[in-house]
């Protein structure tokens, strides 16, 4: 175990034991708060708590399991610590004395020193810079995992356009032959040998997906991006089941080693042994040559027009003695073997696609955005949602989302439905998802086949037209939110810093913020969800400065708590005095107003300001600017710009 940077007066006391099994680092520090390790679903706050650094694919409450660990962690006292390595990392910090346990005895222990900002970004430096998506990824993304057909995607497109939803992605997971997970659905072609790639032109596609480039031109026609579900395995296909491309492709894999082999003399091909895609065989992307043939097959998508792809799993290495092409045994693999599936993938996708991971490790933010995985849809769930990604953020890791609502289990109430929809509006992705309606906790078990999370299905099922009205509203905003949110993800990619930043990272120093972990910063605006069933209000920690009631242009002095009322048509937020909110809004200049889903490129904007001295800066991706100092404005960045201030908007 090697040192660096460890002598400071933040700690005292380090002791190295090695033991056969692992090394073991002690310290004594001043801390009295941990923040970090990942996305992590149980608490934000690790002090005198024992947390293992491992992905776990675990399908729902995942409590004290992630699919996103980080081996990273900063202390309020004002130091933090990176163990540089993919083996499974043990932090056993209490009060008075940190204990590290790693398996990896080569590893690196960096430490850090500064502010919260300040060694988050250290951090960042270290293991590489966010990925910034394109400024469409921050719309309103659509998705369900039923859609199985392109009758189903033109009947959602129908359903847009009748509520004027304003959608900018959406996403197909059950679009593949479900065995080569590159082949549309139904469609005939000449199989060809294992180490080929298909064209379009190679596919007579079928009675599921008649025309799939057709359904891509049209979805780019009206302004939404495609983006086709992924996953890492050579599948075990059902009993009796035989696809002949599918079989030819395996075989060339296994005959050129491709896959991840067990530890054994013969090297036998590994086939994941437990959990999902029982029997399968690993991908082995620590592998050029699997590389560069996997993306290959893939790359006729991209020409079509794809705009991205959903890379789910990646947590499929449970055996810790199996062995990789670069040397690597899955002790390390069982961590890293995501990033090195989501960077094989990023190559593919290239600067204007994205990606939508579930699992990740150390430098996954280089490749990919991220979503909180799956959770059954109540309000309990919700809650650890929250908790998941303020401690991504913390972690250094800015682009992440979750699924609205739910991803599994019975069709969500109409508040919990709103109330997660409100939180979606202000975290950097903004998705609605759902499980396959025969999934594992009975979703389509009262015989309604449709289990979508859609606002206008839920407004079917709860037989509440307000829920379709209202979440439409929501995306509404998101829309009217967008160059804000655009603007705050390119200062989060290029400053090192969270989108929804934990109060603890603006106001270290403030001893009421540390445990303040159901609200959040976004840009100048704190957002503070409504998390619990059948209220409608909670109380707010108003930081140091003064704030203002977004929705009612009240002003509050800051250091105090607040109970602010929020029906199901809100949600708590406020705006920093002396900040600014640059919006998308119709000619009515209201909040919620209908703008559609037209992404940049704005031939007007509306620039919020909290007090007559705001202060404001914003640079588009074309080099053109804005900035409000004192008072005075300076902008290149469009023909018209309308500068107002809160107490003088109105709402929807």
């Amino acid at each position: 175990m090697q040192l660096i940077n460890a002598e400071n007066s933040k700690i005292s006391g380090l002791s190295i034991i090695p033991t056969d099994s692992e090394t073991v680092l002690t310290y004594r520090c001043d801390a009295t708060a941990v923040y970090g390790m990942g996305e992590r679903f149980d608490s934000v706050n690790r002090i005198n708590q024992t947390t293992r650094i491992r992905i776990v694919e675990k399908f729902t409450q995942q409590g004290e399991d992630t699919y996103f660990p980080l081996p990273f962690f900063w202390a309020d006292d004002g130091h933090g610590v990176f163990v540089e390595t993919d083996h499974e990392v043990i932090f056993n910090l209490r009060e008075n004395e940190f204990k590290i346990e790693c398996a990896d005895p080569d590893c690196s222990v960096h430490f850090f020193y500064g502010t919260p900002r300040q060694i988050v970004s250290q951090f960042i430096t270290l293991t590489g810079e966010a990925v910034l998506p394109p400024d469409w990824a921050f719309g309103v993304w659509v998705s369900a995992n039923r859609w199985n057909r392109q009758a189903d995607i033109d009947e959602q497109l129908a359903l847009i356009e009748k509520y004027r939803y304003p959608a900018t992605v959406l996403v197909i997971e059950a679009w593949s032959d479900e065995a080569t997970f590159y082949i549309w659905n139904g469609a005939a072609y000449t199989p060809q040998p294992g180490s080929g790639a298909f064209r379009s032109e190679d596919f007579q596609f079928g009675a599921a997906w008649p025309d799939p480039q057709g359904m891509i031109d049209r979805l780019h026609e009206k302004g939404i991006k495609l983006v086709l579900w992924q996953i890492p395995a050579l599948k075990e296909l059902e009993a009796g089941r035989s696809v002949p491309q599918h079989a030819a492709d395996i075989a060339f894999a296994l005959k050129n080693g491709l896959v991840a082999v067990n530890d054994d003399e013969a090297r036998t091909p590994y086939r994941i042994p437990r959990q999902w895609f029982i029997g399968s065989y690993l991908p082995d992307f620590t592998n050029p040559a699997l590389v560069n043939w996997w993306n290959e097959k893939r790359r006729y998508l991209v020409e079509m027009g794809v705009d991205g792809f959903k890379t789910d799993g990646g947590e499929f290495v449970h055996d810790l003695s199996i062995r990789f092409a670069d040397g690597s045994s899955g002790e390390s693999m069982r961590n890293r073997y995501a990033v090195a599936y989501e960077k094989s993938y990023h190559a593919l996708a290239a600067k204007e696609r994205v990606l939508f991971s579930r699992a990740g490790y150390t430098g996954a933010q280089t490749a990919s955005l991220h979503w909180a995985g799956d959770q059954l849809s109540t309000f309990s769930e919700m809650r650890a949602v929250l908790t998941a990604g303020l401690s991504l953020g913390l972690s250094g890791v800015p682009f992440w989302g979750f699924d609205v609502g739910g991803f599994a289990g019975p069709i969500p109430t109409a508040e919990l439905y709103l109330r997660a929809t409100a939180l979606a509006v202000f975290s950097p992705i903004m998705q609605w998802h759902s499980e396959m309606v025969e999934g594992q906790y009975g979703a389509g078990s009262d015989g309604d086949a449709n289990n979508d999370r859609s606002p206008w299905n839920i407004a079917r099922r709860t037989n509440d037209p307000f829920v379709c009205e209202t979440a439409t509203f929501f995306a509404n905003l998101r829309m009217n939110l967008l160059p804000e949110i655009i603007n705050q993800a390119r200062i989060a990619q290029r400053d090192h810093l969270p989108m929804m930043r934990h109060l603890v990272f603006d106001y270290p120093d403030d001893p009421e913020v540390m445990h303040c972990d159901d609200q959040f910063l976004l840009g100048e605006l704190l957002v503070a969800p409504i998390l619990t069933e059948g209220v409608n209000g909670r109380t707010i920690y108003l930081p140091e400065g003064d704030w203002i009631d977004f929705w009612s242009g009240k002003s509050y002095p800051g250091k105090i708590r607040v109970a602010v009322e929020a029906e199901l048509n809100r949600i708590p937020v406020f705006l920093r005095h002396g900040g600014a909110v640059l919006l998308n809004l119709a000619d009515d200049q209201t909040l919620g107003s209908p703008v559609g889903n037209r992404v940049g490129d704005y031939p007007e904007l509306t620039l919020l300001t909290g007090g007559s001295q705001a202060s404001y800066v914003y640079d588009d991706k074309n080099g053109r600017s804005l900035r409000l100092t004192d008072g005075k404005l300076t902008s290149d960045l469009l023909s018209r710009l309308t500068v107002r201030n809160l107490e003088g908007m109105k709402m929807l």
